[in-house]
């Protein structure tokens, strides 16, 4: 075992909190130099700790990227290559491993590991043009699966005003799960049942039928008349409280998820935080800040959707929009996660006033990005831009204090948060894990990669592909390259040149070397990310 700093492996008890939000890029927080943002519970936990200024997703997309996170594995290994893909209970999760080593675990607030909408699947199975006869059901595919059983339908819809309304434990390796699913005021999960209990009908209230009036133009922006008390944030923090009182009963080390569902569309920050920020204070190149690039297919692609008004203003796919929604949609994410902010400030004074301050690991991080108005987007889509795939991560260890405050630039993926707990509690990681412990740059700034990958696939059609896209990324210190599947499209950006991802060099042919170069790094990594799960039973 690798040795750290001196209470690194220590007989003393170590607990996790593991902080997580939805759709939240890395820019967004006071700590990342965000110019208005006001975040001073999170930039604590960063003035405590290591804050990750290269941490990248391994897909940027909710459930394929909790997935990863959750059995620190690619989404090509562990299946959820996409979003309405539940996660097999077959794939190891490492707060199993912690459960299984005598750790008491709790989720409170978002999963997403299964399908929440109920809705049928985009994506249509082949049928054969050639008359040929069909297999049965239970053969029509080569790998035999069962994730259509009512154990990958928990959380689903239900009447989750039914305080009974529970998803079965273990889930996925939690003890205890308070869920809440969906996004924004449309949130649902046992969050329905504690707002119905302190009497709010959210059910009335949510919805931009029943917002309250406002002038902003923005798309999915509306002001909610769900209150402040009893708006998703409040829920988990509450529910985040009385777990830690349980668990701190319990005389033994535990790990805490908490999830928010924020700052992901719909924009509907409650109460005060609706106009907490102003749109017109919003920084001009986050905002709006692309007339006269020279975009590349895929992105001109939702430009026209828009210009042409064949764009779905509503749903989760990426849409262009001015600068006027871009300000907007922007200055309400603000307030969402300043939202956030205090409620994660709420659940650290509870730690403190336990004693567990000392004693508890604090991480921060997210599950994806969002354009939020670069290059005239909005959402998230195909387009591996560093809005997109970079967000934050924070690790505030109380056995690093000769770290406290530090910034690295070291490469960090999603997929190695699992393999950084396993080995920070001490346990092994299991054959097949393909993350790497992120102790090393925690401790001492040393390297454990020097690129990432980020893997992702769509079921529907978007950013004018003729076919669901899929794209693999490869990005290292320096530079980003994006090959898509029959497509001649791809896309090479110097970083350090060109943050901003504005001249695509794909086509240069001063980079041709480059290019080459960066493609047969990315093959290495799709080598070195192929599954060597199962372990061989024999020679032969």
């Amino acid at each position: 075992m690798r040795q750290y700093s001196k209470r690194m492996h220590s007989d003393e008890p170590t607990h996790f909190v593991i902080f997580m939000t939805d759709q939240h890029r890395a820019d967004l927080l006071g700590c990342a130099g965000h110019p208005v943002l006001h975040t001073p519970h999170i930039d604590g936990i960063a003035a405590q700790g290591v804050l990750f200024e290269r941490f990248y997703v391994a897909n940027p997309a909710c459930m394929p990227n909790r997935a990863s996170i959750m059995t620190g594995r690619t989404s090509s290994v562990h299946g959820v290559r996409c979003n309405g893909l539940p996660l097999s209970t077959n794939e190891v999760t490492f707060v199993e491993l912690l459960r299984d080593s005598g750790y008491a675990t709790a989720l409170i607030g978002k999963s997403h590991l299964q399908n929440y909408t109920g809705l049928a699947p985009k994506l249509a199975r082949p049928v054969s043009d050639r008359g040929l006869r069909e297999p049965s059901p239970a053969l029509a595919q080569s790998r035999r699966d069962h994730l259509d059983s009512d154990i990958y339908k928990q959380e689903g819809p239900r009447d989750w005003r039914d305080p009974e309304a529970r998803v079965a434990v273990p889930f996925y390796g939690f003890d205890h799960v308070d869920l809440v699913t969906g996004h924004g005021d449309l949130a649902e999960g046992n969050y329905l049942a504690w707002a119905q209990a302190r009497g709010v009908d959210v059910l009335a209230l949510r919805g931009p039928e029943q917002a309250l009036p406002h002038e902003y133009a923005c798309p999915q922006a509306w002001r909610t008349a769900v209150p402040e008390s009893a708006y998703p944030s409040s829920y988990i923090a509450e529910k985040s409280i009385e777990a830690i009182d349980e668990l701190a009963a319990q005389q033994r080390p535990f790990f805490l998820m908490v999830s928010f569902p924020d700052p992901h569309h719909p924009f509907t920050p409650p109460g005060r935080y609706w106009d907490m920020y102003k749109p017109q204070d919003m920084p001009a190149e986050h905002a709006f800040a692309d007339a006269g690039w020279e975009a590349p297919a895929h992105v001109k692609a939702v430009w026209n959707e828009r210009a042409e008004g064949r764009a779905q203003l509503g749903g989760f796919a990426a849409i262009s929009v001015d600068e006027r929604e871009a300000r907007e949609a922007h200055a309400l994410t603000c307030g969402m996660i300043t939202c956030i902010d205090d409620a994660i400030g709420r659940i650290i004074d509870r730690l403190r006033r336990h004693g567990l301050i000392d004693k508890t690991v604090l991480c921060f991080t997210s599950d994806h990005g969002e354009f939020l108005g670069d290059h005239r987007l909005l959402l998230k889509g195909p387009a591996h831009f560093q809005s997109l795939i970079r967000v934050p991560f924070i690790w505030a260890d109380p056995a690093v204090t000769h770290r406290r405050g530090a910034r690295t630039q070291r490469m960090a993926s999603s997929v190695d948060l699992s393999a950084t707990v396993l080995e920070r509690a001490g346990l092994a990681a299991p054959w097949g894990l393909q993350g790497r412990s992120l102790l090393p740059v925690i401790d001492r700034d040393a390297e454990v990669r020097q690129a990432v990958l980020v893997e992702e696939e769509q079921q529907r059609l978007c950013f004018g592909f003729d076919r669901p896209p899929r794209v693999h990324t490869l990005v290292d210190s320096r530079w980003r390259i994006s090959v898509y599947r029959d497509s001649e499209l791809g896309e090479l950006y110097d970083l350090a040149t060109d943050p901003r991802e504005r001249t695509n060099l794909w086509d240069a042919s001063t980079h041709v070397a480059v290019k080459a170069q960066l493609l047969a790094r990315l093959l290495r990594e799709q080598l070195a990310a192929v599954d060597r799960a199962p372990f061989p039973t024999s020679l032969a």
